[in-house]
């Protein structure tokens, strides 16, 4: 089964709506869910199609970092999963920065997970291969479980 899962810690010196705006720079969910944790609040945005990834997959064009964005997701594939991470405070102001530790996100991640049975076809549609920065290909979205 398709399974997109966004979760970003709300830290006490943030501002709620902000921090699910920056997840709607990137993805469009289906429902959102909160969990108190102390003081902090856990934002759950979930999906059950990969058309909720479009607003990445033009985000990625249009910053040209196909080629990157491909070797980071890539090395993110474990099984039938891929699991990234990225810089909340860039994704707040529309960009994309993807980090490989939380602590190089000041006010924390914003963690990714795509469940397809076959990731590498989601990556191949996410960020194809480019020759010069021009992808040799686009694919259309791959279907629904």
């Amino acid at each position: 089964m398709t399974r997109v899962i966004v979760e970003a810690v709300v830290k006490p010196s943030e501002d709620k709506d902000k921090v699910i705006n920056a997840i709607r720079n990137f993805f469009d969910f289906d429902k959102i869910r909160e969990e108190e944790h102390g003081m902090e609040k856990l934002l759950i945005a979930e999906s059950n199609s990969l058309t909720s990834l479009l607003k990445l997959h033009r985000l990625l064009r249009e910053q040209r970092i196909l080629d990157a964005a491909r070797k980071y997701l890539m090395k993110s594939i474990v099984g039938s999963r891929i699991t990234f991470m990225l810089n909340k405070q860039v994704a707040a102001i529309g960009k994309l920065s993807f980090i490989d530790k939380e602590h190089e996100s000041p006010l924390g991640p914003i963690k990714v997970t795509i469940d397809y049975k076959d990731p590498v076809i989601v990556v191949d549609w996410l960020t194809p291969k480019t020759a010069k920065g021009v992808p040799l290909w686009e694919n259309a979205i791959p279907p629904e479980e």
